[in-house]
């Protein structure tokens, strides 16, 4: 009985002596040693889309500087909210990541019975960057300029039709903060995918879109699209002869943008890791060239920056939601 209360006291004072190590820090030491298996990175529209090309390009270097695989897996749906959701109910680990872009913020407002909150439940881990929206008309619209577009709109109201890849997306939404400030009336018509929102465009179905511009650059300078102005603030560089919209439509701005987020709870000494990876591979010349011959400007920054991007979109989009009356398909 001595004897195992000797040991039992060894023990004791032994256990003591060891530091004691808060569930916060032991999940900030696994950091030490993330990633130690591969990581997926949801994306939640179709393959080849931009959001895709973006991920890959990016998850690719983050392979090479992190040492593990960074695995994109498509799981398009419900615009967007399907492969949110995987993401939101996914472990806080590290080992599964959202590429997240605008239908996370116009959704907030767009839908009234997600089974999460975004702002809430996906913790920003690094901006990728911004890519600007171009106002693109088939050559049978008689206007080249914006003001000369918007003319043509007011003596035609309600013949104009104007193409997106949904309610809620990147082109509707650019399209209708058009409509408010310019004071026009164009009819949305709304397609299943981007692919078929620009056939239709190109074949003269549908007058006009607004939508981000890596897909329309080819068709621009193939003549069978033209570019009438961009919807940036600032003049692009990859087309420094567009106008802005805003230079006609004083308040218009208009884009998409790219980053990572992840489940709530993920151990901030990992989104850390995360985000200084991201950045430098935003500072990589190669993918840094790579991104701007996509339309993408690359914005390297904290995720408290790239928290406050997605407030501020979720309540610009809110606001031109109610505003238009839209919903859902």
């Amino acid at each position: 009985m001595n004897l195992r209360r000797r040991d039992l006291l060894q023990i004791a004072g032994a256990a003591a002596a060891l530091p004691i190590v808060s569930p916060t820090a032991r999940a900030d030491t696994s950091a030490d040693t993330y990633p130690a298996r591969p990581v997926r990175i949801i994306v939640p529209f179709g393959a080849g889309g931009p959001s895709d090309i973006v991920t890959r390009l990016v998850g690719q270097s983050l392979s090479a500087r992190l040492g593990q695989q960074f695995i994109v897996e498509d799981r398009p749906g419900g615009s967007g909210n399907i492969g949110t959701e995987a993401v939101v109910r996914a472990a806080p680990d590290g080992y599964t990541l959202l590429m997240v872009g605008p239908p996370n913020a116009t959704n907030a407002t767009l839908y009234d019975d997600l089974r999460f909150d975004f702002i809430r439940d996906i913790a920003p881990v690094a901006l990728i960057g911004r890519v600007t929206v171009i106002m693109v008309v088939n050559p049978s619209v008689p206007a080249k300029s914006v003001p000369e577009f918007i003319a043509y709109a007011r003596a035609n109201p309600g013949k104009i039709d104007m193409g997106s890849a949904g309610n809620g997306t990147t082109a509707h939404m650019s399209g209708e903060l058009f409509k408010m400030l310019a004071g026009v009336e164009l009819v949305h018509v709304p397609y299943r995918s981007q692919a078929q929102a620009l056939a239709d465009l190109i074949a003269g179905r549908v007058q006009v879109m607004f939508d981000t511009t890596p897909p329309y650059l080819p068709h621009i300078k193939a003549g069978e699209l033209r570019a009438l102005a961009v919807g940036s603030a600032k003049h692009w560089a990859a087309m420094p002869e567009l106008p802005t919209i805003a230079a006609s439509v004083p308040g218009y701005e208009s884009g998409g943008f790219y980053g990572f987020g992840a489940p709530r709870g993920t151990p901030s000494a990992i989104i850390g890791k995360l985000n200084a990876a991201t950045n430098a591979s935003l500072n990589d010349a190669t993918v840094k060239a790579r991104l701007t011959d996509l339309g993408v400007t690359a914005l390297p920054g904290t995720p408290a920056d790239f928290g406050k991007l997605i407030a501020d979109e979720t309540e610009k989009w809110g606001k031109v939601i109610r505003t238009a009356h839209i919903k859902p398909e």
